[in-house]
């Protein structure tokens, strides 16, 4: 699927044009990975496969309004995840220190993963809002690594949760 995006920017009084090409589709195998994580090292999306459902989330940045309330809560939904066999990872371009940071003042008890090239995300092809701001996208990934759901929002972090908890 090829999306084209249009934004028109007054000061240059002209239209600026972005494809973006949707890598993961619901039914895919989900791309496997390997990041670092702010709690336990490495974590690759092949570990939980045979095991446990992932709710793979993708957020902009630590400490910005909506990925702290979206972050808040998948902490306070953490145990009706797990309850449903499923690990939530969070994932953003941010340094593991920072992550670190975040989850301690946060009191976050899943991993959140640093992206910091920004391969992964490129891989699932997460689009930016705008052109600039990384998007916000989640996938729910079964057993098997197949993609189940994907919802795309960066105005309604909170659905995110809501989205996920349907799809499990």
């Amino acid at each position: 699927m090829i999306i084209l995006s249009v934004y028109y920017t007054p000061t240059l009084n002209n239209a600026l044009f972005q494809i973006e090409t949707m890598k993961v589709k619901v039914g895919d195998v989900a791309p496997d990975f390997k990041l670092l994580s702010n709690a336990r090292g490495e974590v690759s999306l092949s570990e939980f496969r045979g095991n446990k459902s992932v709710v793979l989330y993708f957020y902009p940045k630590d400490e910005t309004m909506g990925c702290t309330k979206e972050a808040c809560a998948f902490r306070d939904s953490y145990e009706v995840f797990r309850e449903k066999g499923a690990e939530v990872l969070g994932v953003s371009s941010d340094t593991v220190d920072s992550h670190k940071k975040f989850a301690e003042h946060r009191d976050l008890s899943f991993p959140l993963l640093s992206d910091s090239d920004g391969k992964v995300r490129k891989a699932y092809g997460v689009s930016s809002t705008l052109g600039f701001l990384p998007g916000r996208v989640s996938y729910v990934i079964d057993k098997q690594g197949i993609v189940k759901s994907i919802f795309d929002s960066q105005t309604h972090p909170e659905r995110h949760i809501t989205e996920a908890l349907k799809a499990l």
